[in-house]
């Protein structure tokens, strides 16, 4: 049935907008009922899962922007499944935990609302088949992710940290939807569908590298990769409920998606291939080893998270069979533990009052629940057997051990990657619960979280656990038909069965070594906090988030420098920019309309004509530099008579009568006006004076040159000889001037005609105004 897939975002979104209502009547308890609709989209999608394993595919689509080949289309495969299931059902346990975490909150219906929004938005992102339709719930993702980040935003610290979040994540979609404009205009469709069937198409077309770079762009930012990743642990100033579903299985997630969405189109150009496998493995590492010096269970989080998202960025880029297999399913592992992991560091902090891993140890006694939860996590997080974690980390070896030559350097980053990250999973999840007990350095009390904070995470963890062990309840319905969407081949069998893996060979010995580095790491974790402070003072000046600061503060500095430059408050200065601004956009056109190529028939002109203009030249000068209104009135004048000769010379009398008198009232109103003006004086300076010539001289020239050009530019027959042909047939009149103004041209006539119209009546009511003022005072 097509109609889950719209009935599952309106269900959604309409709660969404239901939640400040249902909060404000339900209070805390309203998080029950609201994760009914997410586990419902959660039940409807995975009702499909038969067909989609079967190969087949959910297409709802209605028209929507036909102009533009685009339309409203949803699209529910392998991969789309996957990452659905992922947001409804984690986002469900995230919607009752979110209750309990923010038990008595005055906003808490405002932040339902902008979880479920953001939820709505990521399930449109993963089900869309159209390319514009993505930007729009990616950019929807971007603005809902804001407002969760910046929650708490009588902070200025937090509103700084989600603006940071929104301005990259936010330019990297500007860079995104520009890729995804080629790539619609090379395949000529926007269909997602479509497009994965043109990989031979695209990689011939010239454009290929902008597209790759322009989609990176957006990708990169929105997973935190290097040089972006600043972002994502600055976003833990959130609330724990968004930092456990964003950068668990939703936001930080978006940009992988859509690198696994389009692998088939790109896959096989050493571009993609080897710019994913690089960039990946510098995130992993950088992640890992900022990790190492991180005191904040929340921000040890974040940094294996972005540790895990260079992981699953290197493995598309490997683009193996067992690299995409392993992406896939640690894609899986990482939700269902870092989901787990966060909302459990969450439930630490709200019954002890702290996330400081130096006072934390000793709490299974007093929380044995999100003890339990929190050691499931971090055992499948370390890739130990029989979690589900194992399967995805000997998968990476796997695929590692494959490679040759110089690519083994990414077997190398994974093993290295690992165990640190190992390290950091039983520092995060294991060391707040075991250790002697400091429970009278804590700011709280410590005690076991309520049910809405340990529900879901006993969940997910129990889950990491049972696919573990039996991971074939997964295997089909998600893992394979995931695994052909991203490698745009159907795949026949898959066996993820842990005895499969448990066997003596290279895997399994890097696995081992994993596990002591991991233990090593964290027996040590001491040793890198007492040098962490100067650590991480030493590099910060000199990495990507200075760098953005530099740019953010510089970008400030001119916005005020031009404003100050533009917004002068003089109506000189903005005369100025307007006609300077017209030369420049006239200058440009007139050369690329083929410059200066026009010829001037001289011959064409006679003596008195020149003579004319020539006098008509030195009237403007003396206009411009007369001291007296007399003097310039006249000069004006002369230059208003000389027009209207002109008129009379080429044969339209009826032009130079109104030339005529339209100076000659021109010059007897100022002639009115300027008697009561005081003196002519000089107000600009020198350099304004030059600075306005310069502007008039460009401005005439170029005004010449288009009229020059114009006179020798015929695209088809003149219109005059039409007109003259038209005039007695069609209006009955003998004189064609006359025929254009009143018949021709009858709605421009009228136009001037109400024009003057209300000039007069502008003029009749000012004069009026001050004949009463004037009787008034006398």
């Amino acid at each position: 049935m097509p109609t889950i897939l719209i009935l599952s975002l309106a269900i959604i979104f309409l709660t969404a907008c239901l939640a400040p209502t249902l909060v404000r009547y339900l209070g805390d308890r309203a998080g029950w009922l609201l994760a009914f609709a997410p586990f419902s989209a959660f039940i409807m999608l995975v009702a499909q899962a038969g067909m989609i394993e079967a190969g087949e595919a959910l297409v709802y689509q209605v028209d929507w922007f036909s102009a533009l080949d685009t339309s409203f289309s949803l699209r529910l495969d392998g991969l789309s499944l996957l990452m659905a299931l992922l947001v409804t059902g984690i986002g469900g346990f995230i919607v009752i935990y979110a209750g309990g975490y923010m038990h008595g909150h005055p906003q808490l219906g405002r932040f339902y609302l902008y979880l479920l929004a953001f939820m709505g938005a990521m399930l449109g992102l993963v089900v869309s088949d159209n390319l514009i339709l993505v930007f729009v719930f990616w950019e929807l993702t971007s603005i809902s992710s804001y407002l969760l980040i910046g929650f708490n935003h009588e902070q200025k610290e937090t509103r700084w940290k989600a603006l940071q979040a929104l301005l990259v994540t936010g330019l990297g979609a500007m860079a995104m939807l520009a890729g995804f404009i080629l790539i619609g205009t090379v395949t000529g469709s926007y269909s997602l569908a479509e497009i994965t069937r043109m990989g031979d198409l695209l990689q011939g077309c010239p454009w290929f590298t902008a597209i790759v770079i322009l989609i990176l762009g957006g990708a990169f930012t929105k997973s935190a990769q290097v040089p972006f990743h600043f972002w994502l642990p600055n976003a833990m100033a959130g609330p724990t409920p968004v930092s456990a579903y964003l950068h668990s299985a939703t936001m930080v997630k978006a940009g992988i998606y859509l690198m696994a969405r389009l692998n088939p189109s790109f896959a096989g150009s050493g571009l993609w291939e080897y710019t994913l496998a690089i960039f990946g493995s510098l995130t992993l590492l950088l992640a890992m080893f900022l990790g190492l010096f991180q005191k904040d269970v929340k921000s040890i989080l974040a940094y294996t998270t972005l540790g895990v998202l260079g992981v699953l960025t290197m493995l598309l880029g490997i683009g193996s069979e067992y690299a995409i297999k392993a992406m896939v399913v640690f894609l899986i592992g990482h939700a269902l533990y870092k989901a787990t992991l966060f909302m459990v560091v969450g439930a630490i902090d709200h019954e002890t009052g702290t996330r400081d891993v130096t006072l934390l140890r000793g709490l299974r006694k007093l929380m044995p629940i999100s003890a339990l939860a929190g050691g499931l996590a971090a055992l499948s997080m370390s890739g130990l057997p029989p979690f589900f974690g194992f399967i995805g980390k000997e998968l990476i070896y796997k695929a590692g051990v494959k490679l040759n030559g110089a690519e083994l350097i990414f077997l190398v980053v994974a093993l290295v990657g690992n165990l640190i990250m190992m390290g950091l999973a039983l520092k995060a999840g294991v060391g707040p619960f075991f250790g002697k007990p400091n429970h009278a350095a804590l700011p709280k009390k410590p005690h076991e979280a309520p049910l809405a904070m340990w529900l879901g995470p006993i969940v997910l963890s129990v889950a990491g656990l049972v696919i573990g062990i039996i991971p074939f309840w997964v295997t089909e319905f998600m893992v394979a038909p995931a695994l052909a969407a991203i490698r745009g081949a159907e795949i026949a069998h898959l066996d993820l069965a842990l005895w499969n893996l448990v066997r003596p060979n290279l895997p399994l010995l890097l696995s081992g070594v994993t596990v002591l580095g991991g233990f090593f790491v964290f027996l040590n974790r001491a040793r890198f906090w007492a040098v962490a402070d100067r650590v991480l003072a030493t590099i910060r000046p000199y990495g990507a988030e200075a760098m953005y600061g530099r740019i953010f503060n510089a970008t400030i500095w001119f916005s005020k420098a031009q404003t100050r430059w533009l917004q002068t408050g003089r109506l000189h200065d903005y005369v100025f920019l307007i006609v300077m601004t017209t030369v420049g956009f006239l200058t440009w056109a007139i050369v690329s309309f083929g410059g200066l190529n026009f010829s001037v028939d001289w011959a064409a002109y006679d003596l008195l004509i020149i003579c004319l203009v020539i006098i008509m030249i030195i009237a403007a000068l003396v206009a411009v530099t007369g001291r007296s209104y007399i003097t310039v009135l006249v000069a004006l004048g002369v230059v208003g008579f000389g027009v209207a000769l002109i008129f009379a010379y080429y044969g339209a009398p009826d032009l130079a009568i109104t030339q005529l008198l339209v100076e000659t009232l021109t010059v007897v109103l100022f002639m009115f006006v300027v008697l009561r003006l005081p003196p002519l004086k000089t107000i600009s300076g020198r350099f304004t004076r030059l600075r306005d010539g310069i502007m008039a001289t460009a401005f005439g020239g170029l005004i010449t040159i288009l009229l020059l050009k114009a006179v020798n530019i015929q695209f088809d027959h003149a219109i005059s000889d039409q007109l003259a042909a038209m005039s007695y047939p069609e209006a009955k009149g003998k004189n064609v001037v006359n025929v254009i103004l009143v018949d021709f041209r009858a709605l421009d006539t009228m136009g001037e005609i109400v024009v003057v119209t209300v000039a007069a009546l502008g003029i009749a009511a000012l004069v009026k105004s001050g004949l009463k003022g004037k009787g008034k005072r006398s």
